[in-house]
């Protein structure tokens, strides 16, 4: 179902999403922008050629009008939520939705019969030379009725200045001077080109498109005790998997029984496999190592975290970067100056100066060929989809172009404290044993502590495993609100609470004293344990930085990016911690104030990235020029920031940042390669050096160097992790 959203003028206003079959450029989103744009009704159109998708938000146009819309322009399209539609298309649709192999593409068919034609016009040329001029016109028209069309049509809905426009008055013009063999030529190395640009947006496809690929087609489910094979796509939330060793797990999850390595690379693109154990969140298309775990669902296969990192790219490559919009505007106005440019250098020689027509006539159609904009047009979006592509394998989620633009400015980094810079997950740091041995005191612990899922509870559970200590039942155990929990452990009564509930019962001595206070200045919380109302030990525990954050804020720094803290947790343990990262602390803050703080930052002038969970931090990710989510992929992650992190790296802020200067430093590369080809060749064909065919393999060149030249992005990774 379409979703709805509040426009403008408070009217009710539909967003619906279509898959768009056959769009392989820039070009061709441009066409298909332009013609549904001009629909009653419609406010806001954004195509991606990449994705083969588009978004069009509008006051209740009919389907089949849009479609017809599209249909127009030469393009099939249907509702992305009607999967009959986009498998395998309509009957009376030029394009199919899914994509097959590329020599059986349309595009593909129509160059193979330009070169055939064309072949076969050189031989007849050859034979009988008398007819060849008529062989290479008919070679002509196989390939040109085809562009000629799609001009028309693109004329006639809204782009009347297209390539499509700019080839066919050359072709046309060549067959009039008598060079069709040239024309012909000339439109087989168009078609070529376009059939290369087709492929290098199949590989973009490709590159983000095989994450679902990643999440196996059957899973194994336990039901009433019993295990069955259950279609991947049919799970249910509340269905527990069974995990074997070196099984891609089928769905998201957090995991019930069992604890394992698992390989996260093929979804955040971490290297080393992460340990998990009974309560953590596992992903779907992730790699079980060790042993078997039993997986609770926690989500449908479409809302599964692959799903919407695809569903998330895809979106994002509709929205356009600044630049991105730069150049169609420039566009708009540079083809219509090309036209000017070719009609003077065609008529103005021969006019003022008595110059040979056909021979400026030539040059002025070479001028057509030479100024056609396909790749200063492909030079931005190519390089931002490939960007957004590569983030999104790496776990970096970027909401559009214009987030990956302007990460490259950021000039600050706001960090929340907990899930962020620390890993979210209190540990035992320290256990000091009287009287008794630390396994002991584990035991006793974990046996109060068993079946809890309070955080400090995990902590001291999650020890005792490390220590292989033997967690025995525990009789009689409650908790005492707001102090600990009591019980029988093996004969013993066992009080866990803090340091002033134990001294509501028993004395503390001094030397034990000093060392609780000692823990405190370091930021740890101390729990202190009683074995028949004798002081029997000290657990402390604290929430301990990231491993990786260290190095990270020092490569921000390095970078001349000042990194703060914005913590609401305790002044002490912030410091702390905040030393430790050799970070600026702020702290005891409430979401109002970080969202404040972040607004005088910006006040000051600095370009500031808000990082947080996404749920309190929800104020500041807002005021923040871009707000960054770390969430694991969770729903208020993916929803409440501009970008997310899959994976709780903090090194991936800086690989964001890396990133986008990697693409606008691509995007610089493009322009220059567009730009500088034409320029030396409009020069070469002026003074007569350089001609038609030449011409066109400047553009048809450009367009495949800018193209290739982006796809290198689907190579990056992190400098951190290379």
């Amino acid at each position: 179902m379409p979703s709805y959203k509040k426009g403008p003028a408070m009217t009710e206003a539909i967003v619906t999403k279509f898959r768009v079959g056959g769009m392989d450029c820039a070009n061709c989103a441009s066409k298909v922008e332009n013609a549904v744009s001009r629909l009653p009704g419609v406010t806001e159109v954004g195509a991606s050629y990449t994705a083969r998708s588009m978004t069009v938000t509008h006051t209740g146009v009919p389907v089949a009008a849009i479609r017809k819309a599209v249909k127009a322009v030469g393009y099939a399209a249907a509702p992305a939520d009607d999967p009959m539609q986009t498998r395998a298309g309509h009957a009376d649709d030029h394009f199919e939705f899914d994509e097959g192999p590329w020599w059986r593409t349309r595009k593909a068919m129509l160059t193979l019969s330009c070169g055939s034609a064309l072949a076969v016009a050189y031989l007849v040329g050859q034979v009988f030379p008398e007819i060849g001029h008529w062989a290479f016109l008919i070679a002509l028209l196989v390939g040109l009725v085809p562009i000629g069309r799609r001009a028309v049509s693109g004329a006639m809905h809204g782009t009347p200045f297209s390539i499509e426009t700019l080839m066919s008055i050359a072709a046309i013009g060549a067959v009039f001077i008598g060079a069709s063999e040239e024309a012909a030529t000339v439109v087989l190395l168009f078609l070529v080109g376009e059939l290369l640009e087709g492929l290098a947006a199949g590989r973009a496809r490709a590159s983000i498109r095989g994450l679902t690929d990643l999440v196996p087609k059957i899973a194994l489910v336990e039901r009433n005790g019993e295990t069955e094979d259950v279609q991947a796509d049919a799970l249910r939330i509340g269905d527990t998997l069974i995990v074997r060793p070196g099984d891609r797990i089928a769905a998201d999850g957090d995991i019930l029984e069992g604890s394992s390595a698992i390989d996260e690379a093929p979804v955040t693109g971490e290297s080393v496999p992460n340990a998990k154990g009974f309560g953590d969140a596992v992903f779907a298309g992730t790699i079980n190592i060790d042993a078997v775990l039993r997986v609770n669902v926690t989500a449908a296969a479409a809302d599964n975290t692959i799903a919407r990192v695809v569903k998330l790219v895809e979106e994002a490559q509709e929205s356009k970067a600044p630049t991105e919009r730069f150049i169609d505007r420039v566009s708009k106005v540079y083809t219509p100056g090309v036209l000017v440019v070719g009609a003077l250098v065609a008529l103005a020689p021969p006019l003022l100066f008595g110059g040979d027509w056909n021979e400026w006539i030539y040059k002025g159609l070479a001028v057509l060929l030479i100024g056609c904009p396909c790749a200063l047009v492909i030079s931005t979006p190519a390089a931002i989809a490939a960007g957004l592509s590569a983030g999104a394998r790496r776990g970096l989620l970027l909401k559009g172009g214009a987030v990956l633009e302007g990460l490259r400015t950021i000039t600050a980094v706001a960090f929340d404290k907990t899930g962020t810079l620390t890993a979210g997950k209190p540990v035992v740091t320290d256990i000091v044993a009287i009287g008794r041995t630390e396994t002991q005191l584990l035991s006793m612990a974990a046996a109060l502590q068993s079946g809890s899922s309070h955080p400090l509870a995990m902590a001291i559970l999650a020890k005792a495993k490390e220590a292989n200590a033997p967690v025995p039942p525990a009789f009689g155990a409650k908790a005492l609100a707001g102090k600990g929990v009591s019980g029988n452990v093996g004969g013993v009564e066992v009080l866990l609470a803090s340091p002033s509930a134990v001294a509501e019962t028993v004395a503390i001595s001094d030397d034990l004293a000093s060392r609780i206070e000692t823990f405190n200045d370091e930021g740890k919380s101390v729990s202190v344990l009683l074995a028949n109302n004798q002081v029997a030990g000290l657990f402390a525990i604290r929430d301990e930085a990231r491993l990786d954050a260290v190095a990270s804020l020092k490569a921000l720094r390095d970078s001349g990016i000042a990194t703060v803290m914005l913590t609401g947790d305790n002044r002490r343990t912030a410091t702390v911690i905040g030393a430790g990262l050799g970070i600026a602390v702020k702290a005891e803050l409430m979401p109002e104030d970080k969202q404040r703080i972040v607004r005088e930052m910006r006040s000051a002038g600095q370009v500031v990235a808000k990082v947080g969970d996404g749920i309190n931090d929800a104020p500041a990710l807002a005021a923040a020029d871009i707000g960054i989510a770390m969430g694991g992929g969770t729903d208020v992650a993916l929803e409440t920031a501009d970008a997310a992190v899959l994976h709780g790296r903090v090194s991936d802020i800086p690989a964001m940042i890396d990133l986008s200067k990697a693409t606008m430093g691509n995007i610089r590369q493009n322009i220059m390669i567009a730009l500088g080809l034409k320029a030396v060749f409009l020069v070469t064909t002026i003074i007569g050096i350089t001609g038609l065919w030449v011409a066109i393999l400047a553009d048809t060149g450009a367009t495949v160097m800018v193209t290739a030249n982006a796809m290198r992005l689907l190579g990056w990774r992190p400098k951190q992790s290379a």
